[in-house]
C-alpha cells in the first residue's frame, strides 16, 4: 500500500470515528424530583445527580444551573461546574449557549461570556438577546441596536424594539409599526405590519387589522391575514387559529388539517402535539391521530422521546406512543 493509499485511508477512518463519535454524543433530559433539579440519560437513569435549585436543557455543552439564590453558573455534561454560579439570569429564554456565548447579568448590565466562564463582552447593555448568525440585539437606553462577536456596534442603536436575524433578517419596530432589515442595518421590508415576526422556511408571520398572515422575503403578503392567531412555519405546516379552533396551513395558506383543536403546536419530527379537550396527545401531517390524547401535559419530540405527564408524573414516551421512561418525576424537559 502505498503512502497516498494510507493516508487517504487513515483520514476516512479519522472522519468516520468522529461522525461516529458526535453521533455517540450523550443526550440528557432535565427532572425534577423531590424539589431538586438534575438530569436523566435515554434509558432513564441519574446521569447528574439532582442537587440544583433550578436547571436548563444543554445547549452546545453546557447546561445553566441555579445553587443558591438567583445566582447562575454553568455545567457540563459530566456535572463538572465549568463556571461557577454568579450570574444574575432569570428569565426562562436567557443565558444559554448559542453560537459559542451565552448572554449574563451582572448588577443591572448584560454581557456575554465564551463556553470556559470567561467574560468576552463586557456587561454595558441595558438587556440583550443571545447571538443569532452572527448578531446580538441589545438595548442601549430605550433604543435597539446589534452588535457582533466582539461586542463592536454592528447596527447602531435606533429602534423601538428589535429581534434576532433569522434567515438574513431581522424584524424591527420604529414608532407603531413593524418591519424588517437586513444585516448592514438597511430596511429591507418597510415598516407596515402592527406586528413581525422572525422567518421560518420563507415565511414570516405578521399582524394586520389584528389578523394573523404571511409574507415572503420580498415584503409581499403571500397570505393574507385572516386568522385570529398562528405560529411559525416547521416541516412545511403552520398552526393557525380559525373561529376558536387550532388546524394547519401549508405554505400556500390552504388548510391541510381542519382546524378542531384546543391548542396545537409546531410539528417536529413529523408529529405535532395537539389538545383535545383537556388532553394531548399527537398528530401526524396527514391530520390523523397518532398518540391518543390522553396526557395531562406533552412536550415535542426531540430525539425519538417525548416527555408527557400522567397523574401528576412526568415520564417519556416513543413514537408509537409507548411509555419508555415511567412517569416518575415532578418535571422532565426534552433531550438535548
Amino acid at each position: 500500500m502505498n503512502k497516498i493509499t494510507s493516508f487517504l485511508l487513515f483520514s476516512f477512518l479519522l472522519s468516520a470515528f468522529s461522525t461516529s463519535s458526535q453521533s455517540r454524543e450523550i443526550l440528557l433530559a432535565i427532572v425534577k424530583i423531590d424539589g431538586k433539579w438534575g438530569y436523566i440519560d435515554k434509558n432513564g437513569k441519574i446521569a447528574i445527580k439532582p442537587q440544583f435549585e433550578d436547571a436548563y436543557p444543554f445547549q452546545e455543552g453546557r447546561a445553566r444551573v441555579r445553587l443558591g439564590y438567583n445566582k447562575y453558573g454553568y455545567i457540563d455534561k459530566s456535572g463538572n461546574i465549568v463556571s461557577n454560579p454568579q450570574f444574575e439570569v432569570g428569565l426562562l429564554d436567557s443565558g444559554d449557549f448559542q453560537e459559542g456565548l451565552a448572554r449574563i447579568k451582572l448588577g443591572n448590565k448584560w454581557g456575554y461570556i465564551d463556553k470556559n466562564g470567561k467574560i468576552v463582552i463586557e456587561p454595558q447593555f441595558d438587556y440583550a438577546y443571545p447571538f443569532q448568525e452572527g448578531l446580538a440585539a441589545i438595548k442601549l437606553g430605550n433604543v435597539w441596536g446589534y452588535i457582533d462577536k466582539s461586542g463592536e456596534i454592528a447596527i447602531n442603536p435606533q429602534f423601538y424594539r428589535a429581534w434576532d436575524f433569522q434567515e438574513g433578517l431581522a424584524s424591527i419596530q420604529l414608532g407603531n409599526v413593524w418591519g424588517y432589515i437586513d444585516k448592514s442595518g438597511e430596511i429591507a421590508i418597510n415598516p407596515q405590519f402592527e406586528k413581525a415576526y422572525p422567518f421560518q422556511e420563507g415565511r414570516a408571520r405578521v399582524r394586520l387589522g389584528y389578523k394573523y398572515g404571511y409574507i415572503d422575503k420580498s415584503g409581499k403578503v403571500v397570505i393574507k391575514p385572516q386568522f385570529e392567531d398562528a405560529g411559525s412555519f416547521q416541516e412545511g405546516l403552520a398552526q393557525i387559529k380559525l373561529g376558536g379552533k387550532w388546524g394547519y396551513i401549508n405554505k400556500t395558506g390552504k388548510i391541510a388539517i381542519n382546524p378542531q383543536f384546543e391548542d396545537a403546536r409546531v410539528f417536529q419530527e413529523g408529529l405535532a402535539r395537539i389538545k383535545l379537550g383537556n388532553k394531548w396527545g399527537y398528530i401526524d401531517k396527514n391530520g390523523k391521530i397518532a398518540i391518543n390524547p390522553q396526557f395531562e401535559d406533552a412536550r415535542v419530540f426531540q430525539e425519538g422521546l417525548a416527555s408527557i405527564q400522567l397523574d401528576g408524573k412526568y415520564g417519556f414516551i416513543d413514537k408509537n406512543g409507548n411509555i419508555v421512561i415511567n412517569p416518575q418525576f415532578d418535571y422532565a424537559d426534552d433531550f438535548n
